[in-house]
C-alpha cells in the first residue's frame, strides 16, 4: 500500500514511515500542486483582456474602473449589470483596478492565485472530512490540472466562478466544524452555523451557481460525515441486501427531518439569490428563446458531453452553439441511456457511498447551468464544469484506490500511472492556456473545434477589426449573420463597416435591425447610438436626436449617448438641454473632457461662475489638460 491509498498513519506503520510527519508530507503535497499550477498558468500574466465579457466586467465598466469606493460598493449591491447580481464579484474587479489599474496582468495573476487556493482548499476539505490524504490529493490534482478548468482561470470575467468555488469550499469546511461542535453547547453551534450561512451568502453573491449547496450538505451528512445512515439502496430488491452497513444504525425519520430542517435557513438564502438572479437576467435580456423541448434535449446531450470531456478533454472551446438543426433522436436516447446506466450502477453499489455522493454532486451542481432554464445562447460551457467535476474526480479516485487495494498492485505501478495521467492533463492544459494569448488565436481555435459557431465568427471579426484588418473582418460578420440572422452584434458590426464605406442606407438598415433584435439593453443602446451617427452623417438631425434619446432610454447609464445628446443640443443652440445632458453624463462617469464640454455650454449660456467650477473639476481629473481641451473642441466641431 502507498500513502495515496490509505488513511493517515495507523500505529502499525514501520518506523521508516513514521519518520515523515503528516504535516511535512501535506506541505510537500501542497507545494507540488502549487508548482504545477504555476507551470501551467504562468503565460496568462502576459495575456490581454478577452474581447468577450471582459469589457462589461472591467474595461468598459466605469464603476469598476473607478476602483473601490463607497459609491462602488453601493452600486455593486444594487446593479444588474451583465445580467447578474453578484456584488462580491464586482467588488473584486474594482479592487483589482484600485491595485493594478485597468491592466490585464494583475487580474490574471489574481485568477491563478484563486485557482491555487481553491485547489489547496479542496485537498484540505476532503482530507479533513474523509481521513484519506492520498485520494484527496489526487482529486485536488485532477481539479488543478484538468484542461476544462482553463477557461475559468484564463478568463478575467470568470472571476465569479473562482470566487464562488472559494466560498463553496469554505462553507463545506465550516459545516464540518459546526457538525463537530458539542451538541450541548448551543451558543457554540449557533455561532458556527452563522459562519456557514455567511460563507454561503458570500458564495451566492459571487455567482449563484452554488445555489445547490444545501443539497450537497445533505450528501456530506450521508458521506463522509456519517450523520445520515440509510439501510439500503432503493434498487436493493433482494432481502439480503436490506442489512444495515457495519458499525452504523439507521437514521430515524425524525433525525432525517432535523437534518433537513437544519438546511432551511440556507434554503431561504437560495430563494433570495434566485429572485435577484431572475430579475437581473430578465433586465439584462439574458434568457434565451429556445423552445422548452429543445432545451431539455440539449440538457441530456450536454450531460453526456460533459462526461466525455471529463475523460477525454478535447475540442474545448470558449463558446458551444446550439445546433442549427434539432438533435437526432438517437443522440438524445443514447445520452439518456448513458445517464440512466450510471445512475443504476451507482444505486446498486450503494455500499460505496462515495459513488452516490460523487454522482449526485456532479448531476446536482450542474442543474443550474445545464440549460433547462436557459441563460445566454450557449449549449454548454467549459466553465460550468469547474464545480461539478469535483464529484466525478471523487468517484474516480476513491474507486481506483479501492480497486488497487483489492488487487494488491505494486505501489510503483500505481504511482507511475497517476503521474502519467497528471502529466498528460498538465500538458493539455498548458496548450489550452496558449490559445488565450490573443483574440484572433482564441476565436480561430474555437472555429476549428466547433461547427456553425456564429459567436466565434463575430468575435473573430471584431478582433480583426480592432487591428484595422477591415476587409478580413467583414466575411466573418457576414458568416455570423448567415448562420444566425437574429444576432444583433453581427448586424451592428456590418452596419459599422457600411458606415465606414459611406454606404449610409445599408448602415442604417443594419443598425435598425440590431436595435430591434437586441435583448441586452447595452447592445440596444449601442445600436441606437450608431444609428444616430449614421443619420447625422446624412444630415438628418431629427432622427439622429430621436435615436440618441432611444439609446439613453434603453441604457440610462450610457454616458457616451448623453454626451452625444449634449453635443447635438449645443450645436443647435439648445443650451439648457445640452447642460442637462452633459450633467447626466458626468454623474455616470466623471471625465475631464466632459467637464470641459459642460464648461463651454455654461459659458455660452452666460453662467461664468459654474463654467469656471466645471473647468476646475476638469483640471483636477485630467492628466493632460491640453489634450482634454483639444478632444472636447474636436467633439463639438464634428
Amino acid at each position: 500500500m502507498t500513502w495515496a491509498d490509505v488513511k493517515a498513519a495507523p500505529q502499525s506503520q514501520s518506523a521508516s514511515r513514521r519518520r515523515v510527519s503528516p504535516v511535512v508530507r501535506n506541505a510537500v503535497a501542497c507545494a507540488v500542486l502549487m508548482l504545477a499550477i504555476l507551470a501551467i498558468y504562468y503565460p496568462v500574466h502576459r495575456q490581454p483582456f478577452a474581447n468577450y465579457d471582459d469589457a462589461d466586467y472591467v474595461t468598459d465598466n466605469f464603476h469598476v474602473r473607478a476602483g473601490l469606493h463607497w459609491s462602488t460598493l453601493r452600486w455593486a449591491f444594487t446593479t444588474h449589470d451583465a445580467a447578474n447580481w453578484h456584488p462580491v464579484t464586482w467588488i473584486s474587479h474594482a479592487l483589482d483596478c484600485r491595485m493594478f489599474g485597468v491592466t490585464p496582468a494583475g487580474p490574471h495573476d489574481v485568477n491563478v492565485l484563486l485557482h491555487m487556493v481553491n485547489t489547496l482548499l479542496l485537498f484540505w476539505v476532503l482530507q479533513s472530512a474523509t481521513g484519506f490524504a492520498g485520494r484527496s490529493w489526487m482529486v485536488a490534482a485532477l481539479f488543478a490540472l484538468h484542461p476544462i478548468n482553463v477557461e475559468s482561470v484564463a478568463w478575467i470575467a470568470e472571476r465569479k466562478n473562482l470566487l464562488s468555488m472559494l466560498f463553496f469550499l469554505l462553507t463545506l469546511a465550516a459545516y464540518r466544524w459546526y457538525v463537530r461542535a458539542d451538541q450541548k453547547t448551543r451558543y457554540r453551534r449557533g455561532g458556527r452555523y452563522l459562519l456557514v450561512a455567511v460563507l454561503f451568502a458570500l458564495g451566492l453573491m459571487s455567482k449563484p451557481q452554488v445555489i445547490t449547496l444545501p443539497c450537497i450538505l445533505l450528501l456530506w451528512d450521508y458521506w463522509p460525515l456519517g450523520r445520515l445512515a440509510i439501510r439500503s439502496s432503493p434498487l436493493a430488491f433482494r432481502r439480503k441486501e436490506q442489512r444495515e452497513l457495519p458499525g452504523e444504525k439507521r437514521t430515524t425519520n425524525s433525525q432525517v427531518r432535523l437534518l433537513i430542517a437544519e438546511k432551511v435557513p440556507l434554503l431561504a438564502l437560495c430563494g433570495i439569490s434566485a429572485v435577484q438572479t431572475l430579475r437581473a437576467q430578465a433586465s439584462g435580456g439574458a434568457t434565451s428563446g429556445y423552445p422548452h423541448a429543445v432545451r431539455l434535449e440539449n440538457a441530456l446531450v450536454s450531460y453526456a458531453r460533459y462526461l466525455g470531456k471529463a475523460f477525454w478533454p478535447s475540442h474545448l472551446a470558449l463558446f458551444y452553439p446550439y445546433p442549427l438543426t434539432p438533435y437526432r433522436l438517437w443522440e438524445v436516447f443514447a445520452a439518456a441511456l448513458l445517464l440512466l446506466a450510471v445512475t443504476l450502477a451507482v444505486g446498486l453499489a450503494y455500499r460505496r457511498r462515495y459513488l452516490t455522493v460523487g454522482w449526485l454532486w456532479f448531476a446536482g451542481t450542474m442543474v443550474p447551468m445545464i440549460g433547462v432554464v436557459q441563460v445566454g445562447m450557449q449549449a454548454m460551457a467549459d466553465r460550468y464544469a469547474y464545480l461539478p467535476f469535483v464529484g466525478l474526480f471523487l468517484m474516480i479516485c476513491w474507486l481506483v484506490a479501492e480497486g488497487v487495494e483489492g488487487r494488491r498492485l505494486p505501489a510503483a505501478l500505481v504511482q507511475a500511472g497517476a503521474i502519467a495521467v497528471l502529466v498528460a492533463l498538465g500538458l493539455l492544459s498548458h496548450r489550452q492556456v496558449e490559445f488565450w494569448n490573443d483574440h484572433i488565436t482564441l476565436w480561430t481555435h474555437t472555429l476549428e473545434v466547433t461547427r456553425n459557431n456564429w459567436v466565434a465568427e463575430n468575435n473573430l471579426g471584431t478582433a480583426l477589426l480592432k487591428q484595422a484588418r477591415v476587409e478580413e473582418a467583414i466575411p466573418h460578420f457576414r458568416a455570423a449573420v448567415a448562420l444566425y440572422p437574429a444576432d444583433p452584434n453581427s448586424n451592428l458590426n456590418i452596419g459599422t463597416y457600411e458606415q465606414m464605406h459611406h454606404n449610409y442606407p445599408a448602415a442604417i438598415e443594419r443598425y435598425q435591425a440590431a436595435a430591434k433584435l437586441a435583448r441586452n439593453p447595452k447592445v440596444k443602446a449601442r445600436a441606437y447610438n450608431n444609428l444616430a451617427y449614421a443619420y447625422k452623417d446624412i444630415g438628418d438631425f431629427v432622427n439622429a436626436r430621436e435615436s440618441l434619446q432611444e439609446a439613453v432610454t434603453a441604457d440610462p447609464q450610457f454616458s457616451g449617448a448623453w454626451i452625444s445628446l449634449g453635443l447635438m443640443a449645443q450645436r443647435t443652440g439648445e443650451l439648457p438641454r445640452a447642460i442637462s445632458a452633459y450633467s447626466r453624463a458626468l454623474q455616470i462617469y466623471p471625465s475631464d473632457f466632459g467637464y470641459l464640454l459642460l464648461a463651454g455650454a455654461l459659458e455660452q449660456s452666460g453662467d461664468r461662475a459654474r463654467a469656471q467650477e466645471a473647468r476646475e473639476k476638469a483640471a483636477a481629473l485630467s492628466r493632460n489638460f491640453g489634450a482634454a481641451q483639444r478632444y472636447a473642441d474636436e467633439l463639438l466641431a464634428h
